[in-house]
């Protein structure tokens, strides 16, 4: 008998107009709306529909993503789908976290959004950057950015062909120059506001630390898999450790997928704006059946996996 994964995805895929189809026709999706614009103190319908330059600045796209996501798990849920197994890319564990039953939605927006604000606010504007790494092995790069002086590493095991690297701006754009020398197909600059998942991020962990101190936390009810290590997490006492390292660590979403298909799964849901997720699985593994919820006649997707 086959598994279900439900996946999320992370910081990036975000848009305005995300998850409004649900909010407007289910009362359940509208609620984790007014959950989060309570625990925060934010107006998310407000945020995620109406034209506005804030959804893409991380302090409020991290909060925002999170609350799109978990309400359209109403509605997945809702149809009579469940999950094995979940996971999610960087942002999306928290989601994943949500729907494994360890942490209750209200606390899990309000720390997200101090996530949110803490990433955004460790490393000033403009020293840090990120860059994407097409067709070059995952060793190779590493051995390149060990060579450059500066913070510069991997940053995010993508798939096959795409990893991301992360750092101090001089040492990334140098790492560039160097992996294009060593093979590689591109380097693309990414348009993010800070050195994700680099160690020049290990303060906004250390806070985010503080934060998941005073948070009740449930027994995991699903299993879900773990960017930092790239398996599933065992006890429920590592998750707070972990979402503070995850910050600063590289997000191995090739080896979650990998966990994920060791354990059996063969059908991936990625529920969330966009499709990423979806297409990294593809490259991943080609005998797995892959469905993406992003918008609500995405739902009707999901009749041939009820039951």
């Amino acid at each position: 008998m086959g598994r279900t994964a439900f996946m999320f995805p992370g910081q990036g895929a975000q848009y305005v107009g995300m998850g409004q189809e649900f909010y407007e026709q289910e009362k359940a999706c509208r609620e984790i709306f007014e959950q989060a614009s309570e625990a925060v103190g934010l107006d998310l319908a407000a945020l995620c529909f109406k034209e506005n330059t804030d959804i893409n600045i991380t302090e409020y796209t991290q909060i925002a993503m999170l609350t799109v996501e978990v309400a359209m798990l109403q509605s997945v849920l809702h149809r009579g789908i469940s999950p094995q197994v979940t996971g999610g890319l960087s942002l999306g564990e928290y989601s994943a976290i949500v729907a494994s039953g360890v942490m209750d939605f209200a606390d899990c927006a309000r720390v997200v959004r101090k996530r949110g604000i803490y990433m955004q606010d460790e490393v000033p504007a403009g020293q840090g950057g990120m860059a994407a790494i097409i067709a070059l092995d995952a060793d190779k790069i590493r051995e390149v950015c060990e060579k450059v002086d500066g913070i510069v590493g991997i940053a995010n095991y993508n798939c096959p062909g795409q990893i991301a690297i992360s750092g101090e701006k001089a040492a990334v754009e140098k790492a560039c120059e160097l992996l294009k020398e060593a093979g590689a197909k591109r380097c693309i600059p990414l348009n993010v506001s800070g050195p994700f998942h680099s160690p020049m991020l290990k303060g906004a962990g250390e806070k985010l630390a503080q934060e998941l101190a005073g948070v009740t936390l449930h027994e995991i009810a699903i299993p879900y898999v773990t960017n930092v290590t790239g398996d599933f997490v065992s006890d429920v006492s590592q998750v707070k450790g972990l979402l503070a390292a995850q910050v600063s660590s590289s997000v191995k979403w090739i080896q979650c997928v990998e966990a994920m298909l060791r354990d059996g799964v063969d059908t991936f849901v990625e529920i969330g704006p966009g499709k990423t997720l979806s297409s990294f699985v593809k490259k991943i593994s080609k005998d797995v059946k892959i469905v993406n919820v992003d918008h609500y006649a995405d739902l009707e997707k999901l009749s041939e996996l009820a039951g």
